[in-house]
């Protein structure tokens, strides 16, 4: 039987391009956005509105999926504030969006469809970066980095608390990727990307729940 895999935040960039990969290689993908976009209703895959942090809306996506979910992938996420303390964009207002989108916003989803995931095998993958990292903060960026280390430690939490239903729970880090969020000068496609992320995540088990990754595989301390 075809996997099921939620993908949430897939309007563009990596969202996009795993909710792609993954019905390419046979899952039965629902693939939630904000706003939907042309490219992401041309993949193979049910597109669902949501926003992740408005509660109501995760629990009609949820409700939307009639069986099981085997997996659940959390990548909305949002940057603001990219400068330092005196950058722009990064008043109180900002940080309350992208703390709710980029924190709250992988609790919520995983509450919303946890009733879907309550067999053993199944797992969450929550997309963070490699600036949650206490040794990768040289300055600036405070709302992002704050934000993804606070997403890390979602993660880790709920690795423990899901650990006697049998469901592992990953973060995982994109790389430095080529989207509006990485700009052009960035490392690697989107592509490299998805194809490792999803990767990582058939790679997802009890016995390696909790960790912290990058697409490739190798630990990032936390």
């Amino acid at each position: 039987m075809a996997q099921t895999t939620v993908i949430c935040g897939a309007s563009r960039g990596i969202g996009l391009e795993m909710a792609r990969q993954a019905s390419a290689r046979g899952d039965v993908v629902f693939a939630t956005a904000r706003r939907p976009s042309d490219e992401l209703d041309a993949v193979s895959a049910t597109v669902l509105t949501c926003d992740v942090t408005d509660e109501a809306s995760l629990k009609a996506a949820a409700a939307a999926i009639a069986g099981p979910v085997d997996l659940l992938v959390c990548n909305a996420g949002i940057f603001r504030g990219r400068g330092g303390m005196d950058a722009e964009d990064t008043g109180a207002d900002a940080w309350a969006e992208v703390l709710m989108t980029n924190v709250a916003g992988p609790f919520l989803a995983v509450r919303a469809f946890l009733p879907k995931m309550r067999q053993p095998g199944d797992s969450v993958a929550i997309v963070s970066s490699i600036m949650a990292s206490s040794g990768q903060a040289p300055g600036g960026a405070y709302l992002y980095r704050a934000s993804k280390a606070g997403a890390t430690n979602v993660a880790r939490n709920l690795a423990s608390d899901l650990q006697h239903q049998g469901i592992a729970v990953g973060a995982y880090h994109p790389g430095w990727v080529r989207t509006d969020m990485g700009g052009t000068g960035a490392d690697i496609g989107v592509e490299e990307s998805a194809a490792g992320l999803l990767a990582r995540f058939e790679a997802l088990s009890m016995e390696t729940t909790g960790v912290f990754e990058d697409y490739r595989g190798r630990a990032i301390p936390f």
